[in-house]
């Protein structure tokens, strides 16, 4: 256990699903968390059994945290539903993760960077998360070429940049080269590489 770590020992997040070695929920393989609710409602979501908390089951945060750190190469994403409808376990989770790994974590949520920053309870996550692909999906702007996101209105932000830039830091490119290794370029008012081997 993770017994350092103070967690209320009634927080629990609500899930439908932890899916591994994925490769549709950011970049490499990673560990993807659907969490279960959300008020979005976006006409075309791929994923309506998710809108509502029931469908999904109660799982400890140590436990899963636990679950996520016994694989030392995978990275995490959190998807869903909507995350952020349980900020407050994701969090703690995210806290958990950061300070025992350094996986890097994608958030996907229905609201917008800016909707985020402006609610002191929303942002509480921010520091911990790596990437956040926001805003809910429009099926009138579905294009099927985009990289993880599934319409062009929603972005991929960079979070720690946009702390440092104030304002949010949208990554523009995004570069694969695969099979075996892959560089992947965000470029937007500035650039930063990530290179990742790829086990295939």
């Amino acid at each position: 256990m993770i017994g350092s770590d103070i967690i209320s020992l009634a927080m629990n997040l609500f899930l439908l699903d932890i899916i591994e070695d994925t490769v549709v929920d950011g970049p490499g393989f990673r560990t993807s968390l659907y969490a279960a609710g959300c008020r979005h409602h976006c006409p075309g979501c791929h994923n309506p059994q998710s809108w509502e908390r029931e469908h999904g089951h109660a799982v400890g945060v140590e436990e899963v945290a636990e679950r996520l750190l016994t694989d030392p190469f995978s990275n995490i994403t959190f998807s869903g539903g909507d995350p952020l409808e349980q900020v407050e376990a994701f969090t703690e989770l995210a806290k958990l993760i950061k300070n025992k790994s350094k996986k890097n974590i994608w958030c996907y949520t229905g609201y917008r960077y800016e909707e985020v920053c402006r609610s002191a309870r929303l942002a509480q996550i921010l520091p911990y998360i790596d990437v956040l692909v926001d805003g809910r999906f429009n099926q009138h702007l579905r294009d099927t070429d985009l990289l993880f996101r599934g319409s062009s209105n929603q972005r991929l932000i960079d979070v720690p940049e946009s702390f440092l830039k104030g304002n949010n830091f949208t990554i523009t490119h995004l570069i694969l080269l695969l099979p075996y290794r892959a560089s992947i370029v965000f470029n937007a008012i500035s650039c930063f590489c990530i290179n990742m081997l790829f086990l295939v």
